[in-house]
C-alpha cells in the first residue's frame, strides 16, 4: 500500500507524535521543539499539496508558531517553580525582537534550498552541546553579560533562531550556565526566551509568505494552520511533562541521546537541502 493511500491518518499521526515530542523537549531542555518540528513538516507537506520550492519556508514558519504555544507552556510551567529569571527575559526582549525581524527578513530572501543548508549547519552546531554536557559546566563569568556584550548575544541569538524555526534555548542556556546560573534556571528562563522568539518570527513569517502561489492547503503565508494547530494540541500536554522530568531526571544522558537525534537530522535537513 502507498503513502498515499493511507489519506489523512498517517500525516495526522506524524504531526500529533511531532507535538508530543517537541513538548516534551521544550520543557526538558529548555528548547522551543524546532529541531522536531522543522523535519516532521518536511516529511507531511507534500501530501498538503503545494510547491516544494516553498516547504522549508512554511517548515521554518510553522515550527515557530508551534513554539508559541509549547515555550508559553513551558515557562508557565517553570514560574510555578519559582525558577525562571524574567529580569533577563526584560533586559534581552527588545535585542532579541530586532534580531528576530532580522533574520525574517533574510529568510524572506533565501531560498527554500539556502534555508534548508542553514538548518542543517545549525542543527549540526547545536549537537555539540548535547553530545559534549561539559560544555555546559564551563563557568566564565559570576554576572549575565550586559551593554554591548548583551546585545551582540541577543540580537544574532533572535536571527538565527529565526531562520532555523527553533526557540533559542540551546545558546541561551549555555550562556546562563557559563555565567554561574543554574541548569534549573536557565532551562526554565530559556523557555521564555523562546516566547519571545517565536511571536514575531510567526507573524514575521506569515507576512513575508503571504499572497505567495504553491502554498500547501491551509496556510496563510508561511504558517500552516491545520498543522500547527495539531502539533500544539499535543505538545500542551507534553511540555509540563518535560518539565517535570527537568526538575527530577539526570539530564546528562538524555543529552547524549537528544545530541545524536540531532546529528541524524542534520543528516536528513543536508539530503533534503542537496536534493533541493
Amino acid at each position: 500500500m502507498d503513502f498515499e493511500s493511507f489519506g489523512w491518518l498517517l500525516p495526522l499521526a506524524a504531526l500529533l507524535a511531532a507535538g508530543l515530542f517537541a513538548g516534551f523537549c521544550a520543557g526538558m531542555f529548555g528548547i522551543g521543539g524546532g529541531f522536531v518540528v522543522v523535519p516532521a513538516m518536511l516529511l507531511v507537506l507534500p501530501l498538503l499539496g503545494g510547491m516544494k520550492t516553498e516547504y522549508a519556508h512554511v517548515a521554518v514558519g510553522t515550527s515557530a508558531a508551534t513554539i508559541i504555544v509549547a515555550s508559553l507552556r513551558s515557562v508557565t510551567a517553570h514560574a510555578k517553580r519559582g525558577a525562571v529569571d524574567f529580569d533577563i527575559l526584560k533586559t534581552w526582549a527588545p535585542w532579541l525582537i530586532i534580531g528576530d525581524v532580522f533574520g525574517v527578513v533574510l529568510a524572506g530572501h533565501v531560498d527554500g534550498h539556502g534555508l534548508l543548508l542553514i538548518f542543517a549547519i545549525g542543527v549540526l552546531l547545536m549537537s555539540v552541546n548535547f553530545l559534549v554536557p561539559k560544555l555546559s559546566d564551563l563557568v566564565i563569568s559570576d554576572r549575565m553579560p550586559s551593554g554591548l556584550a548583551m546585545v551582540a548575544i541577543a540580537g544574532p541569538l533572535g536571527a538565527f533562531s529565526s531562520l532555523l524555526g527553533i526557540g533559542g534555548g540551546t545558546i541561551a542556556i549555555t550562556v546562563m550556565t557559563w555565567c554561574s546560573r543554574t541548569i534549573h534556571r536557565s532551562i526554565a528562563t530559556a523557555s521564555g526566551i523562546g516566547t519571545l522568539i517565536a511571536v514575531p518570527t510567526a507573524i514575521g513569517f506569515a507576512i513575508i509568505g503571504f499572497g505567495h502561489a504553491g502554498l500547501p492547503w491551509g496556510s496563510i503565508g508561511y504558517i500552516n494552520l491545520p498543522a500547527a494547530a495539531a502539533i500544539s494540541s499535543m505538545s500542551i500536554l507534553t511540555a509540563p511533562l518535560g518539565v517535570a522530568a527537568a526538575h527530577k531526571m539526570p539530564s546528562a544522558p538524555l543529552k547524549r541521546v537528544f545530541g545524536a537525534y540531532l546529528i541524524v537530522i542534520s543528516l536528513f535537513m543536508f539530503k533534503n537541502a542537496l536534493k533541493a
